[in-house]
């Protein structure tokens, strides 16, 4: 039965594409005689939109008997006769209108009947409710504005494939409407971010894309050539080491809002290019840093969600109470019960992680190795707010040293969902360490790590000519927005994601 079923859907195929193509070719055969009757819409240049869909439901009685223009996309069209009704869609929802062939006018409501699904049209009318209470515009007045030559997906069914709604956004914000509420969320975000660090006291600032010498995180550049110059230049992976250099110069409180970019694969959480935002702030550590960080994220909540406690997935996470904090030596040791103070060097370390079956490299040190277990064994459990504090100094090479134990640094990252939400230090000012921690990433790259650092001669020379004490912080927006909007792959929170070609 099932392999009789599949014959007939494709038995079916050949005539699903001839009755769509059929259906292309009316359309376009409408806009020929619309163009031949002197009635281009392509050729009009603007609609004067004075109200919203939602706007006159939310303020029916003060707009009740009204007049208003409204514009949008018809979703839906019923033609009765002398009368008929559409529903149209806008940025903020859909509202219905009432055409009657008496107050259009008898040319503009034949030309109305023939307007498609798809088709954007301008509604000039009065605000009334029909007898069943619906919330309408009986038009006076309707003007095609784009005439759509495509077919929109079934209504019901609605555009469920996922890799087309990634590939056509644009249809997608059509058919979805709460995709569309994700990005005007996402919108709403970042202006809470930004207004949260303007009042205190930050100031936001632009930094290089190009760059030749791509610091600042453990990661793969995109390389290109500038034909100019004549020159190999690098995309950037992170903002950190030019806006240290800012707070070399005396801008004491700075932060920027970019994209990055990194060579590396594609996953429910990372996305070769996406939107990363760091602050730096003089005169404080990585303690001030969490202090900022959990009452940011508990200023956006309460923004843009109108409380501190958001759903994700089947969790409701948090963020109005005291965020968890621990190092990262007693997160492993909780739930491993492994205490790596008392591991004595990287032979014993090794040893342990052949034990438990982590796998790990010859170039790697005991902090490489304690890393490795809080990866395996610990970030999966911290679903409500945890910043997990004091990593070892060998995966830390920008981060200032423990005073009390030189072996770990002033560092912490937030985990929410048992995801990495943002990483920040106490920034290393010290230009005779920072110096030697380059030669360390150098011999890591000598040594096959291709996400190591090299050296940058220009921000040494800023370090040599002094940066202050300096608290620094990474969040990735895309993640945060995925928390605050409940989206569970970073590509539902991206307009256009990464994505490959058809063609490969």
């Amino acid at each position: 039965m099932a392999e009789q079923q599949k014959n007939q859907l494709q038995d079916n195929q050949p005539q699903k594409e001839q009755d769509l193509g059929q259906l292309l070719k009316v359309r376009r055969e409408k806009l020929a005689a619309l163009q031949e009757a002197g009635k281009d819409p392509f050729r009009i240049t603007k609609y004067d939109v004075t109200a919203h869909s939602r706007d006159i439901k939310e303020n029916y009685e003060q707009m009740e008997g009204s007049t208003v223009s409204v514009a949008g996309r018809i979703m839906q069209k019923r033609v009765m006769g002398k009368a008929s009704f559409c529903n149209i869609q806008d940025l903020k929802g859909n509202i219905q209108s009432y055409v009657a062939r008496d107050s259009v006018g008898e040319e503009a409501y034949a030309d109305f009947k023939k307007y498609d699904v798809g088709d954007i049209v301008g509604i000039t009318g009065e605000v009334f409710k029909t007898k069943t209470g619906e919330i309408s515009i009986h038009a006076t007045g309707i003007v095609l504005l784009s005439k759509s030559l495509q077919i929109l997906p079934e209504k019901y069914h609605g555009l469920t494939n996922t890799d087309i709604r990634y590939r056509q956004r644009y249809t997608d914000l059509i058919m979805n409407e709460e995709v569309k509420e994700t990005f005007v969320k996402r919108s709403k975000i970042i202006t809470a971010i930004r207004r949260y660090l303007d009042e205190q006291g930050f100031m936001e600032v632009e930094t290089p894309m190009l760059v030749s010498n791509a610091g600042g995180a453990a990661a793969r550049p995109f390389e290109t050539h500038f034909n100019a110059l004549d020159e190999d230049v690098k995309l950037r992976i992170s903002l950190e080491l030019y806006l240290k250099r800012l707070i070399v110069g005396g801008l004491e409180r700075v932060y920027e809002i970019g994209r990055v970019f990194r060579n590396e694969g594609l996953d429910t959480r990372h996305n070769p290019e996406f939107t990363l935002m760091e602050l730096y702030q003089a005169y404080t550590d990585y303690n001030g840093m969490m202090d900022l960080t959990e009452n940011m994220f508990r200023y956006v909540a309460q923004e843009v969600c109108g409380t501190t406690t958001v759903p994700y997935g089947e969790e409701m996470i948090d963020l109005g109470k005291p965020f968890e904090r621990m190092t990262m030596i007693d997160a492993v040791k909780k739930y491993t019960g492994i205490d790596f103070d008392q591991v004595p060097d990287t032979a014993a370390a090794k040893k342990l992680a052949d034990e438990k079956e982590v796998h790990y490299e010859d170039r790697h040190t005991k902090g490489d190795i304690l890393n490795l277990f809080f990866e395996e064994f610990v970030e999966g459990h911290l679903v409500q707010p945890t910043f997990v504090m004091d990593h070892p100094v060998e995966i830390s090479p920008l981060t200032k040293r423990k005073p009390d134990k030189p072996d770990y640094v002033e560092r912490f990252e937030l985990f929410i969902t048992g995801r990495e939400m943002c990483n920040a230090y106490s920034e290393l000012n010290d230009p005779i360490d920072q110096r030697e921690r380059f030669k360390a990433q150098e011999a890591a790259l000598a040594a096959g790590d291709e996400e190591a650092n090299t050296t940058d001669e220009d921000f040494m020379n800023a370090l040599e000519i002094g940066m202050p004490p300096t608290g620094g912080i990474g969040y990735g927006i895309d993640r945060l927005v995925m928390l605050l909007t409940n989206s569970p792959a970073i590509r539902d929170v991206l307009l256009f994601p990464t994505m490959k070609s058809l063609d490969k």
